[in-house]
């Protein structure tokens, strides 16, 4: 099996050194890869160093593992250059989703409630996950079934946002339970962008109209 050589240079954006190329392969034979991708086979690698230099190439070894080694012919500084594009532009684009706390008190009020609930939706509607604490006071630790009911009737009303990604335990004083949204964070962005686009663009339409 051929290693695509994109990722083994760039796997998990972090390499530890660069392939061995040209003469720092010290192996009596190779299986090639061409420039193109096309499957060459098994030659010496006295050979194969000299197509690299009758093509103005580089010979990488993609796959040192592999017996015998595998190695493509191609341009490597360029290679190099092209992968450290793509990896600043992935990192341009990373979006990462956040873990925001919500509290709940177990005897908390229908307004209360519904203002936390409120936020949690707001959050997973953001694509950003939510932990949930139900903080228990005095003997209320006695009383875990009342949390799990709290938490479940919380999950059963924001289903439409987000799952449970981490069933309610106890965690010293608090009841924790983590709802993860349905969808990620680069979705949910694009999805506000195009939101607030749409609205702007009506509301363009609607003075237009006006003024008319």
């Amino acid at each position: 099996m051929v290693l695509d050589v994109a990722t083994y240079v760039t796997s998990k954006e972090q390499q530890i050194s660069d392939p061995r190329i040209n003469e720092r392969i010290r192996v009596p034979e190779v299986r090639l890869v061409g420039a193109g991708g096309e499957q060459i086979g098994v030659v010496r690698i006295e050979d194969a160093l000299r197509m690299a230099q009758e093509q103005d190439l580089d010979l990488v070894e993609v796959a040192p593992m592999s017996k015998p080694p595998v190695a493509k012919l191609m341009d490597f500084g360029k290679f190099k250059y092209e992968a450290a594009q793509k990896v600043r532009e992935a990192r341009k684009n990373q979006v990462n989703t956040v873990l925001k706390t919500v509290r709940f008190g177990l005897k908390i009020d229908a307004h209360d409630y519904g203002t936390k609930r409120g936020q949690i939706e707001k959050f997973l509607k953001a694509g950003d996950k939510v932990r949930v604490l139900v903080v228990f006071r005095g003997r209320e630790q006695s009383r875990p079934e009342m949390g799990i009911k709290l938490l479940q009737k919380l999950a059963e009303e924001v289903a439409e946002f987000g799952a449970i990604e981490s069933n309610p335990s106890i965690d010293g004083r608090n009841m924790v339970m983590v709802i993860g949204p349905l969808k990620n964070k680069a979705d949910a962005k694009a999805e506000a962008k195009k939101a607030a686009q749409k609205a702007a663009t009506e509301s363009e339409s609607a003075t237009t109209t006006d003024a008319e």
